[in-house]
């Protein structure tokens, strides 16, 4: 008898989901998601994101058993967790979707397709986003991309055979495991993602150009679906399709424009985490290595000054208030618009002088929408140790000028700034950067930077076919910031 066992990872729902489709050909199946302990005690994992995936896996677990579909919720390591399954239910097949994920994921399914092998169960796995695995060359994967959003969604299968007597199990709650409740749980789940989506597609997305860029006017103007599409409650090819039939019929101009522009960032979505599967070492190396060494942090342990500008940056206390706002804002409700992400991450980087992979974990615990190609991609373009982009330095006192005029959002968040009780700059801005940009465009100079530079665009830059080129080492005009938007 085959017994199909779907496994849950990044993709808790039931539309467009190619795993739970091929389970219902099997004539017996349930369901599986494991809760790991490398997840729950990686540097980037943070209750808040733990929360989020419970309130996504209840609605999930109800949808499901209403189809004949039991899902199990495990508390292990995976490959125990899956034996024990296989053992007791006889497993045949393992189903499951393509991950791109951190070190930790990537070590774990190369031990799953061991264990697969060596006990004769078939894992098969599909894409469920742009990323292609085993990539040898960036030519002509926009086109691929766009083969892959404009197939066919698959169907939710009507029912499934259950093993006799498996029942769906409760969900553990935060307390069970040794978490604390976060302050503002957020709304999760398929049918509140597709909620989402309607109410951008039906007029949210009107002022999404315009807005996306101020914190005052991004929570409104921004579509909100980047932790969905990062739990994977909506596929993003359901998204692309829904954004070109919305873009299709529309009657509204403004609405079509702005739906055009945030259609165009979905391929950027992609673009990034396929940096991360063609290169995982990305996660904690620079992907220029000329660079390393440059600043405090890497490779080695930093010093007390360089510590103390790092803990005044996490706590939001740099006296410097539009990043100091935007710092508490994201900390306090998990979400923060690309154009102040990238702010955040440039003052660390130039400003601060600090190495990118401590501020990258800090934000990573942050953001509840934190998916791990696009992060680590963006900490080091932002950075600029990708040695093809333009260095992009964001002025604080700019931004404030551009996006906060009033200073009405750097007095909901810094309500003490100018006070006695509101700190000093920690750093000189014109000094600090004249430095950095020494340091960074000196090293940019040198012959093997430029011939490293080369190999970098070739592996990981991007081509004509659908997407703006990268600016590389022969074009250093000011372009676009291509990650903009890329977290809706």
């Amino acid at each position: 008898m085959s017994v199909g066992l779907v496994w849950f990872k990044r993709d808790l729902r039931l539309r467009d989901h190619a795993a739970l489709a091929q389970a219902a050909q099997c004539e017996r199946a349930f369901g599986l998601f494991i809760i790991e302990p490398a997840w729950l005690e990686s540097f980037e994992c943070d209750p808040r994101h733990v929360d989020f995936l419970l309130r996504c896996l209840a609605p999930l677990r109800e949808a499901l058993w209403q189809r004949g579909l039991p899902l199990l919720v495990r508390v292990g390591e995976a490959v125990q967790v899956l034996e024990s399954l296989r053992r007791q239910w006889g497993v045949t097949h393992l189903f499951s979707h393509e991950e791109t994920g951190p070190a930790w994921s990537y070590a774990r399914d190369i031990s799953v397709g061991r264990w697969s092998r060596l006990q004769g169960v078939q894992w098969q796995e599909w894409p469920q986003t742009g990323v292609v695995r085993r990539l040898r060359s960036r030519d002509g994967w926009a086109a691929r991309w766009t083969r892959r959003m404009e197939a066919p969604q698959v169907a939710i299968p009507s029912g499934f055979g259950t093993p006799p007597g498996l029942q769906p199990e409760r969900l553990p709650t935060l307390a069970e495991l040794g978490l604390p409740t976060p302050r503002l749980p957020a709304a999760a789940g398929e049918a509140v993602a597709w909620d989402t989506l309607r109410a951008f597609l039906g007029g949210g997305g009107r002022h999404y150009r315009r807005g996306l860029s101020s914190p005052l006017t991004a929570p409104d103007a921004c579509s909100r679906l980047s932790a969905h599409l990062a739990f994977g409650t909506v596929s993003m090819r359901s998204v692309h399709q829904a954004t070109e039939l919305a873009i299709e019929h529309s009657a509204d101009r403004d609405l079509a424009y702005g739906l055009r522009g945030f259609a165009s960032r979905l391929r950027w979505h992609c673009h990034f985490m396929q940096k991360l599967e063609d290169q995982p070492d990305i996660e904690w190396r620079n992907v220029a290595r000329s660079l390393d060494g440059l600043r405090p942090g890497d490779g080695a342990a930093w010093g007390q000054e360089a510590q103390a500008r790092f803990d005044a940056w996490c706590a939001g206390r740099t006296g410097y208030p539009m990043v100091d706002a935007c710092m508490r804002q994201l900390c306090a409700t998990g979400w923060l618009n690309f154009r102040m992400r990238a702010m955040l991450v440039s003052f660390a980087a130039y400003h601060l002088w600090l190495h990118w992979r401590a501020p990258g974990l800090f934000l990573a615990r942050q953001f509840l929408d934190f998916e791990p190609g696009i992060h680590w991609s963006q900490m080091q373009m932002q950075s600029g140790t990708t040695g093809i982009n333009t260095l992009r330095i964001y002025s604080p006192a700019k931004q404030a000028r551009d996006h906060d005029p009033l200073g009405e959002y750097v007095r909901r968040w810094v309500p003490e700034y100018g006070t006695p009780a509101y700190p000093a700059p920690i750093v000189d801005e014109k000094s600090a950067l004249a430095q950095a940009k020494e340091a960074l465009y000196g090293q940019r100079r040198s012959s093997s930077a430029r011939a490293e530079a080369d190999a970098i665009q070739e592996r990981h830059g991007s081509r004509k076919s659908g997407l703006p080129a990268t600016a590389g080492r022969r074009s250093r005009q000011k372009a676009p910031d291509p990650g903009q938007g890329v977290l809706f």
